[in-house]
């Protein structure tokens, strides 16, 4: 299912927008660590452009950026936390969580894998791919993307949503080619890095939306802020 699972309809609904917030939010936090100016800090940038789609009030976003920056007396750690296992019918997933509190994320995670089966370090990794992910939009105008991949040093290209294109690269270019499509007037509105299944499982029907329900439920846990499932399209 492309670089990484993103719940159908997810931004629809109160309660779910605002699940949607707080993963911006963090995603914010964590980014300003490294500098509350977006220019000079390209993931803050790219946090910031997204909290906007999204339609994030200033005040939330500005707090957001004061408080992972350390510029306000209330001051969150966030810890990255990996849980990988499998959903039902044995479809490898790999969780991604950012908490401040990794002994409510824990339970949390074992009970929402029990339809399906919660398994140690490594148990599903290996059979994914690190990379280096870029979602943009081409330039007016007649634009090649395979003909962009090769002269910004991308390995692969696939469709995105909206009209975009998804470049991968091998991890430790994904800066360089990501501001080589900037150059070349693609605008980059996502920018990170991923995992991609190597064996994606095809399921269809009633399997598949069983899968789906199941990853649902994962993904609206507040502390889950990405995940990458080996689900074919």
């Amino acid at each position: 299912m492309g670089a990484q699972w993103k719940q159908k309809g997810r931004e629809q609904g109160a309660a779910a927008k605002g699940r949607l917030f707080t993963k911006l939010a963090k995603e914010i936090m964590v980014a300003a660590k490294a500098g509350a100016d977006p220019g000079f800090n390209p993931r803050l940038r790219l946090a910031i452009e997204q909290a906007k789609k999204a339609s994030m009030t200033k005040d939330t976003l500005e707090r957001a950026i004061k408080k992972g920056a350390g510029l306000l007396d209330e001051q969150v750690q966030f810890e990255t936390i990996m849980y990988e296992g499998f959903a039902p019918h044995q479809v490898p997933v790999i969780v991604e969580c950012l908490t401040d509190n990794k002994n409510r994320t824990a339970p949390n995670m074992r009970v929402l894998f029990r339809k399906g089966q919660l398994g140690s370090s490594g148990s599903v990794s290996w059979d994914f791919l690190r990379r280096g992910a870029i979602e943009a939009t081409p330039p007016a105008g007649a634009v090649d993307p395979e003909e962009a991949a090769i002269e910004a040093g991308a390995q692969d290209l696939e469709p995105a949503d909206d009209g975009q294109t998804r470049f991968l690269t091998e991890p430790t270019d994904l800066d360089t080619v990501g501001r080589a499509l900037a150059a070349r007037g693609w605008a980059v509105s996502s920018q990170a890095l991923v995992y991609i299944a190597k064996n994606p499982v095809k399921l269809e029907g009633d399997a598949r939306a069983e899968v789906e329900a199941f990853l649902a439920a994962i993904d609206e846990d507040d502390d889950v802020q990405h995940m990458y499932v080996g689900l074919a399209d």
